[in-house]
């Protein structure tokens, strides 16, 4: 059974595939979400980045998150007994109010099964055909050209044939795989245990309620997430090769042992799911876009779920992709060069947060810091640090992203020109900018 031929159809229901395809719709576009799992989903990738809610408010989907009640987050603890990793043996707190003016100091911890569906649903209201248990079987190419797909659906099998197939299809990778295009990122060969706790009382977390808290240890780090009023989120990450041959239970109650602020903010909690084990995870892609058919997020890139970028660099590739086929859409013959600006867009988030990823394994990042000083004042250093974890990805005036771009040994891509320019705060971004009185210090 063949469906109308459409504008655009999505491959995934994820946050990218979802902000895709609302943009589109919103347009006036006839699109077609296809995911293959029932929402709402499990999934990993709960802690929201500051920048995430200057996103949001760009969309115009702030006002719908915020009415979800999600635990608000207004920093991040970093946890480094070495001294090393971040600034002096210790506590650092990435306080999001140091960002400077125009910028929300405010961001969200979240269920992603909840927020999933909470965005997949602006999608629908938007107009947007949207499919779950959609699993999508093949791809349909006319010469070169992917100009449609065939799924199933409620038992029966279905194509549907589009000017435009994005592939918002994560972890599967529905083109890549197709291709042969994915690459391992072999310095990243991450394995992940995570559970979840009830009977959270934040009364015992020793930092600041609401934040999440990352601790390094000699074989990996630990998170602490709280995804609601008496619910937690911990897990244990560490290079495949400490786990290879151990119990993977007994890893994760070791290694958050070692963190003790963090399990004294466990005190009194009780788990409330089983374990859950993602390995090899950390991978790219080279190619994300090609004869009709452009990559979002984590189909095309993923880093580490260290620093939590990868919903805010999936969901800014989701609405750059957006606008990308939009404007192909209006003007066919400029494709070819639409399609290299968005490749390069995309490479050069995703370059950066896997940069800020090194820095941290490879205890690097102080010394980018370090290199910053010398051209940047002092009282300058830390809000651009904020800045940074917080998401600022595609600045070229954050000279720590500098930094951090200047080692050669930490690219990731095959050479490529990079696309600058903030998609989430751009006026902000520029030189001499000043937030009125009534908008600095924006609050989630």
């Amino acid at each position: 059974m063949a469906d109308k031929a459409l504008d655009v159809i999505v491959i995934g229901g994820g946050p990218a595939g979802a902000i895709c395809a609302a943009a589109l719709a919103k347009e006036g576009h006839s699109v077609l979400v296809l995911e293959r799992q029932a929402f709402p989903r499990f999934h990993i990738g709960e802690s929201m980045l500051p920048y995430m809610a200057g996103l949001l408010d760009r969309l115009g989907l702030l006002e719908a998150i915020k009415a979800q009640g999600y635990v608000i987050k207004r920093g991040g603890e970093f946890i480094d007994p070495t001294g090393t990793k971040f600034f002096g043996s210790g506590v650092f707190r990435a306080d999001f109010a140091k960002q400077g003016d125009g910028r929300h100091r405010e961001t969200f911890q979240v269920e992603r099964a909840h927020f999933d569906q909470v965005v997949l649903d602006q999608a629908r209201a938007a107009g947007a055909k949207v499919r779950t248990e959609a699993p999508v079987t093949e791809l349909l190419l006319t010469g070169d050209r992917i100009t449609g797909v065939r799924y199933t659906h409620d038992g029966r099998e279905h194509q549907a044939h589009a000017r435009f197939v994005v592939d918002a299809s994560g972890r599967a990778g529905k083109i890549a795989n197709r291709f042969g295009l994915r690459k391992m990122i072999e310095k990243l060969r991450m394995v992940a245990v995570f559970r979840h706790y009830d009977g959270l009382d934040e009364r015992h977390n020793p930092g600041h309620e609401g934040d999440i808290q990352v601790g390094s240890h000699p074989d990996g780090w630990v998170w602490a997430i709280p995804l609601s009023e008496d619910k937690i989120s911990v897990g244990t990450v560490m290079p495949r090769s400490v786990l290879r041959g151990r119990d993977a239970a007994q890893a994760f109650e070791e290694h958050s042992t070692r963190i003790p602020r963090i399990t004294r903010r466990l005190t009194g909690t009780r788990p409330c799911t089983p374990f859950r084990v993602e390995t090899d995870y950390c991978y790219h892609t080279d190619q994300v876009t090609g004869p009709g058919w452009l990559m979002v997020g984590d189909a095309g890139c993923f880093g580490d779920p260290m620093f939590s970028g990868g919903v805010l660099v999936a969901m800014v590739t989701g609405a750059r992709a957006a606008a990308t086929i939009g404007r192909v859409l209006a003007e066919p013959a400029a494709e070819a060069r639409l399609m290299t600006e968005y490749a390069n867009f995309f490479k050069t988030g995703y370059d950066t947060y896997v940069r800020l990823i090194f820095s941290f394994y490879e205890s690097e990042l102080v010394s980018a810091v370090a290199d910053a000083s010398a051209v940047t004042p002092r009282e300058d250093l830390e809000m651009y640090l904020v800045r940074l974890l917080g998401g600022d990805f595609w600045s070229a005036r954050n000279p720590i992203a500098e930094a951090l771009r200047a080692n050669r040994d930490w690219d990731t891509f095959a050479p490529f020109e990079p696309v600058f320019g903030c998609p989430v705060y751009p006026e902000p971004d520029e030189p001499g900018y000043r937030a009125a009185a009534t908008t600095a210090g924006r609050q989630a």
